[in-house]
């Protein structure tokens, strides 16, 4: 059989991105604008997104620095406090360019010490969203120190999601960027309302590739890479054509300096190739005619919207990433810098929808 060299899709979604702002989102918003339609971006900012007047005023300072002729649409979501209120859900709502809540833990990541310290003071608030079929969107670890940090996500699954799905059914919940066997599983055990994004670098790369040989902080993230077993668990779940499990890059650029330093900041820049790494695995997996539908087809279905009139060509031209691009005043260190990737993507007709 010969391999495949060429496949087409429905241009994708990102729904799992972080921009930052200022002269950093200038040098960064291009690479996502190249090739995804839209992007659900992440409101960890500092200060954080709060309120739904800095969530369309963030949107606008997007939408000024993106690549002219670009098409491209940022889809805001609100940071939730413990100070969030139902009313300022409704005005989200209201907005039509607000699409989600994003749960962090109070210091579960970065820009994360102003999340919620526990779920269910925001009852009231979630009980908005259900009301209104707005998704939360949640960074899903406990920050308990006691728990030995590879343990989060499975502890957080136990002690605060099973009990969120029980008390409130119907609330549309993504759990973002799952890392282990446990998430995979209880996503697909689990009611059609919960779904999760994965990231490119969780399906590629397991914590022998972050510690073993010397520390790596570029490819340091949170929630942190995980065993082998939890790697593939992961890649079973992107590849098997589950409507629940779709892209999200969480593409999360730092400068330099940041990473490099006695306290590095998690986070990992991918966005300048994260869909042509998602064909590599997905090729390695013989599951090639699945990627539309984990990249193109389940997140815009999930969140009620419809899908790209674009398209998208990726073809087998192999090329080799950056060592480094321009980020403000630093540099950034890319996903795979130095590597050669062995699939290329380019638009082949880039068209958008309408807000509602």
């Amino acid at each position: 059989m010969n391999a495949t060299t060429q496949i087409e899709l429905i241009q994708p979604d990102d729904w799992h991105l972080h921009l930052r702002d200022g002269p950093q989102l200038a040098a960064v918003v291009g690479s996502s604008a190249r090739i995804f339609a839209r992007a659900i971006v992440m409101p960890n900012l500092r200060p954080p997104v709060t309120t739904t007047d800095q969530a369309l005023a963030y949107r606008e300072r997007i939408l000024a620095a993106l690549p002219a002729g670009s098409l491209f649409q940022p889809l805001m979501t609100l940071y939730l406090t413990d100070q969030t209120s139902p009313a300022e859900i409704e005005r989200a709502k209201a907005s039509g360019a607000v699409f989600a809540c994003k749960l962090y833990p109070a210091g579960a990541t970065t820009h994360a010490d102003q999340g919620v310290t526990d779920i269910w003071r925001l009852q009231p608030v979630l009980e908005a969203m259900r009301a209104l079929g707005m998704p939360l969107l949640i960074h899903g670890e406990v920050v308990d120190p006691r728990v030995d940090i590879f343990d989060r996500e499975a502890v957080f699954i136990e002690q605060v999601l099973r009990p969120l799905i029980d008390r409130l059914p119907g609330l549309r919940i993504v759990l973002e960027h799952i890392t282990t066997a446990e998430a995979a599983n209880l996503v697909r055990a689990g009611p059609e309302t919960l779904a999760a994004t994965i990231t490119p670098h969780h399906l590629l790369y397991n914590r022998n590739a972050l510690l073993a040989g010397g520390i790596r902080p570029h490819l340091y993230c949170l929630p942190v890479l995980k065993h082998e077993r939890h790697r593939l668990a992961l890649l079973e779940a992107a590849t098997s054509g589950d409507p629940r499990f779709f892209l999200g890059t969480d593409s999360a650029p730092h400068p330099l300096r940041a990473k490099e330093s006695a306290c590095g900041c998690a986070g990992i820049f991918n966005a300048h190739a994260a869909l042509e790494v998602y064909a590599e695995l997905f090729e390695q997996a013989g599951a090639l005619d699945r990627l539309e539908g984990f990249a193109s087809r389940h997140g815009p279905d999930f969140y009620g919207l419809p899908r790209n009139p674009g398209r998208v060509r990726l073809f087998q031209d192999p090329w080799t990433v950056t060592l480094s691009y321009a980020f403000g005043d630093d540099r950034l260190i890319p996903f795979r810098a130095g590597e050669l990737i062995r699939w290329r993507a380019e638009l082949v007709q880039s068209d958008t929808h309408d807000l509602p």
